[in-house]
């Protein structure tokens, strides 16, 4: 199979793309800067120079591919809103019209559970709970408008498929243990919240399990499907080890969530006017202080998904590359 990879210079687009030359595919590679991906195009992956943002440049990606696995994102919890409904949504606009255009036979889109996040704590969220009335961050409004781009385009005869995994980490990741690990590193990371809320997290093999999974699984089509390693963690025990691991430490005093969000509140409206990010935003808040887990039961049936790492041995895997 030809697949083409969007963000396939990224973190989960460069293991995605691993996986699936393992597999045999052809694999192309769409992206900007290639300089952290020699070791792909050394095992065959073909580069792609296009942005997401111009529309004929993914409309000559697509041409020949059998598939699109749509990994490429604005992905962050800041940033110029233009910017994530640029890439996020028209992005995503271009490549649904590329995949119409050129008879693609399956789209993956990466999504987040995110788009159904609404501040509050989720228990064993499925895949048809609601979207929230005000989405808490631009970032998941914007993901979810990807979605309904590619539900409509499903309903004109599109074969799709939505992937929402949740909390990806593992070795490449520059975001969420690292911007962690960071912030420690300058002492300015207390617990936020009563620490015992739950979260699944994903190790990023898992998730490239899960798209080549996807790929083929026939009755996946039309479909959307949280993706985790199904474990549910303690978030703040688990950062209290990776942080002991490295040497560093929580501050010691807990702040109570509704305190916090008032400061970020203040901190993003600061941001406005400055132009700098916000060291932490409401959303950010919710994440690290609400429980977040999610049933993966439907991706167990329909795309014969199961976690290959668990998340002990994806943490000593993350930590011994950091």
């Amino acid at each position: 199979m030809i697949v083409l990879v969007t963000g396939g210079t990224g973190f989960l687009g460069q293991h995605t793309a691993r996986r699936l030359l393992a597999q045999g595919h052809q694999v192309y590679l769409l992206g900007r800067d290639f300089a952290t991906a020699t070791d792909l195009l050394t095992q065959g992956a073909v580069p792609v120079v296009a942005d997401l943002r111009t529309a004929a440049a993914v409309s000559a990606a697509c041409a020949g591919v059998d598939a699109v696995i749509h990994a490429g994102a604005l992905s962050a919890a800041w940033g110029q809103p233009a910017a994530f409904h640029a890439i996020n949504v028209g992005g995503t606009e271009a490549v649904i019209a590329a995949c119409q255009q050129h008879g693609v036979s399956r789209l993956i889109y990466v999504s987040s559970p995110s788009v159904i996040f609404d501040g509050r704590s989720h228990v064993n969220a499925t895949e048809e709970a609601p979207f929230p009335r005000r989405f808490q961050s631009v970032y998941a409004l914007t993901k979810k408008l990807g979605e309904d781009r590619v539900r409509a385009a499903a309903q004109e005869g599109l074969p799709t498929v939505i992937i929402r995994p949740k909390a990806i980490f593992g070795p490449g990741d520059r975001s969420l243990l690292p911007n962690l690990v960071a912030v420690a590193r300058r002492g300015r990371l207390p617990q936020i919240g009563h620490g015992h809320n739950l979260v699944d997290l994903t190790y990023v093999e898992n998730v490239a399990h899960a798209l080549t999974l996807a790929l083929q699984a026939p009755t996946a089509i039309g479909r959307t499907y949280h993706i985790t390693n199904d474990e549910h963690l303690l978030l703040w025990d688990v950062i209290r080890y990776v942080l002991s691991r490295l040497g560093l430490r929580l501050r010691r005093r807990s702040l109570p969530l509704p305190l916090v969000r008032l400061a970020a509140a203040l901190m993003e409206t600061q941001a406005r006017f400055s132009g700098r990010d916000p060291l932490l935003t409401r959303y950010t808040a919710g994440i690290l202080a609400c429980t977040q887990t999610y049933d993966i039961r439907a991706a167990r049936q329909d795309l014969g998904y199961r976690p290959l790492v668990s998340v002990a041995a994806g943490i000593e895997e993350t930590l011994r590359h950091m």
